[in-house]
This record gives structure tokens, sequence and C-alpha cells, in this order.
């Protein structure tokens, strides 16, 4: 087998496992999990109906581009979106399998492996940057995002030197776990760091639907791109999925988009992968990009979470104001994020995410996911308030104790 499968972490999920192994929490408390990000609310209709309407399109092969309508609808929808003056939907889009696929084999086809090969990525993060970068036989490079760096990955920490070594960087913006949005000038700082020191951008924008505030939609690397006039978006990728926006996970539909110098070597390799959307999910992955009226539905859900949870929480727990995506960031009482999951779990049913377990050592031997839990406030709004309301619970009984 690769050898280089010996050099993947445990899933944070595996680890929460073994966390919870032997604990035996009430059995009069409903359980309620606030630990996958996989949306509980329910999928859009439209999208499912087109669905069952071209089931029979299963007997056919479907073709790695993808048609050239969902290409359309994906263009429009990204050129409305955030402002951009065009996308070429037959060079600088390329539908996949939802973000997590696209992600893990765009850094298989991206790095070489010839020269030091050093992929830059937010700390703390979604595992599959590394567990990508691993296989592909890269290095991690961890950017951490603490408190003072407003929780977005510190680019300021990394030397020239450093840098030289980088061929690609990762952004998570709205941040998972941490929920914070990179701002423009720095999606334009990091453009200028990769002229400069020849590497690529990859922006994962899964929950860019996903925002508080109506009026400020959170921006994105081709938005950034555009404001300088790059409207070839060279060495810029963003990719983005319905399962978030339209809680359709496990239709396993997403985009990628952007430089069209990197889009055709990577449809290349996914010719070779195996791995195109099949034609019913592509007919319904059209409805749902051409629809907004059910995501601003789904986005005032969430804030009627957000706003009863926060109000729960905010006397108790320490945590930056919500700006996007579906989790909170809380500092544990305490801080010990795993003695705090085990023992909420014993006491009052509910689990949570240990923040460590998303993060690694950093640049000054700390992992800055430490002292921290990841909320997942997926459920609907009873369940979540429910949870809220143990954990305070919890926290006010401890603290008696």
């Amino acid at each position: 087998m690769n050898p280089d499968l010996d050099a993947l972490k445990p899933y944070p999920f595996e680890k929460l496992a073994a966390l919870k192994a032997g604990v035996t929490p009430p059995a009069g408390l409903t359980p309620i999990p606030l630990t996958i990000g996989e949306p509980q609310h329910a999928p859009f209709a439209a999208a499912l109906n087109t669905l069952h309407r071209h089931q029979e399109d299963f007997a056919r092969y479907p073709t790695i581009a993808g048609s050239a309508e969902l290409r359309g609808a994906i263009a429009g929808w990204a050129t409305r979106r955030f402002g951009l003056t065009g996308l070429d939907a037959d060079h600088q889009v390329l539908p996949v399998n939802g973000t997590r696929e696209a992600i893990f084999a765009f850094v298989q086809a991206a790095l070489d492996r010839t020269r030091t090969a050093k992929v830059a990525m937010p700390n703390p993060f979604y595992q599959i940057y590394e567990g990508a970068t691993l296989l592909a036989g890269g290095q991690p490079l961890y950017l951490d995002g603490t408190a003072e760096s407003g929780f977005r990955p510190d680019l300021g920490s990394v030397p020239a030197e450093t840098w030289r070594d980088v061929q690609l960087v990762f952004l998570c913006s709205p941040g998972n776990p941490t929920g914070a949005v990179t701002p423009l000038a720095e999606f334009e700082t990091l453009i200028a760091l990769a002229d400069e020191h020849d590497f690529l951008i990859a922006s994962d924008e899964c929950y860019s639907e996903l925002y508080l505030d109506e009026a400020a939609p959170p921006p994105g690397l081709l938005e950034a791109c555009a404001r300088l006039g790059r409207h070839d978006y060279r060495r810029c990728l963003v990719f983005h999925s319905l399962s978030k926006r339209s809680n359709l996970p496990g239709l396993r539909s997403g985009f990628v988009a952007g430089d069209a110098q990197l889009i055709a070597p990577f449809k290349r390799y996914r010719t070779y992968h195996g791995c195109a959307m099949s034609l019913p999910v592509q007919q319904a992955s059209i409805t749902a990009w051409n629809d907004e009226t059910h995501v601003r539905a789904n986005r005032d859900a969430y804030r009627e979470k957000f706003a009863a949870v926060t109000e729960v929480l905010a006397p108790v727990l320490d945590f930056p104001a919500p700006q996007a995506s579906f989790y909170l960031w809380p500092a544990v009482p305490g801080g010990d994020d795993e003695a705090f999951t085990r023992s909420l779990y014993a006491a009052e049913n509910v689990s949570v995410l240990p923040g460590s377990y998303m993060g690694r050592d950093g640049n000054n031997g700390i992992n800055p996911g430490s002292g921290r839990l990841r909320l997942a406030l997926v459920a609907e709004v009873e369940a979540t308030v429910e949870a809220a309301r143990r954990i305070r619970r919890f926290i006010e009984r401890s603290s008696r104790c």
C-alpha cells in the first residue's frame, strides 16, 4: 500500500468516538449532536422534483465537463453573486461531485513532486486539506488563526524564504470551524503574494451563502480578482457546493471555477479519475443554482437560530461574534476542550467537537484549536436551542462545584 497512507491523522470524529467511549449519558435526555456539519434543514424540494423527473437519465453516461446548460447556470450564478464581468462557462467552470472530492483531487493534480511542495492551509482547518496534501507527497504548512488575527490565517507570519517553497495555498471563507470571513483586501494581499512567489490559491467557499447580515454577503476570491482587473482569474480557483446553500449534502454537487489554465489540466486528470456528475444530478443542480428564494429562506432560518442560541450561551461562553457559516467557536471554561466535551456528554447527552481535533501545533508549538469547541448549529431551531440550554445548565452547575 502507499506508505503515505501512514501519515494520515485520525479524522476528528474518530477521535471524538474514542473520547466518548465508555460514557453512558442520561437515558432520560434525548441525544443532541452539534458535531457534524451536515445541514438538517429541509432540502430544496424543486431540485428533488427535478431529480425525480430525470431519473431515466441514470441509464446514460455523463461527461466529465458536465452539460453546457449546467455550466451556464453555474457561470450565471457566480457572475451575479460576486459581481463578475463574466465567467467563461466552457473554459473557466467545471462541475464536480461536491467540494470535498474536488479539493482532494485538485491537490493530486496540482502539486509538482519534483520539487519542494508545501501547501499552506488555515489552522484550525478542514482535514481534507491536510490529507490531500500528504497523499500528494506535499508538506502541510499551518497558518494559525487566533483571536489576534481575527480567527483568520496569519499570512504575515510566513517569511519570504518559506513562501518560495509553497505551491498551493488553501483559504476557507467563511471559515470552518471559526466562521470568520476573509475581507477583499486580504484576498488581494494573497493574490499579490502568489504573483511574487509563484503559487496557486484554492478558496473553499462552500459556506458563502450562509451569512447573518443580508446586506453584507461574504466576498470571494474571484470577486477580488475582478476588482483587480484579473478577469482571467490567474492562479486562482474557487470551490462551491449545493450542500449548505440548498441543504443537499447527499446530492454531491458543486463546482470549481477560475483560471482556465488550471481548469483544463484538472479536467484531464478527472477524465482518468472517473468522477463525472450523473445527468439527473446535473438537472437538479441547474434548478438549484437558478433559484435564490430558497437560499434566502435558509439564511432566515439560520439567523433565527443564531439569535436564539447566542442569547442563551453568551452569558456563560465567550465566542467571536458570528459572521457566517453555521458554527460557533467558543472558548471552553477551564480551557480543557476534551474534558469539557466528555463531561458535557456524560451530564447532558449533548455532543460537541473539541477544537483541538481540528487543529495542529502551529508556529509557536500551540494548537490554536485547543481550549475551544466547534458547535454545528445544523438541527432545527427547537433542538439546537435545547442543546444550548443544556450546555448553559452544565456550565452553571460546574461553576458552583
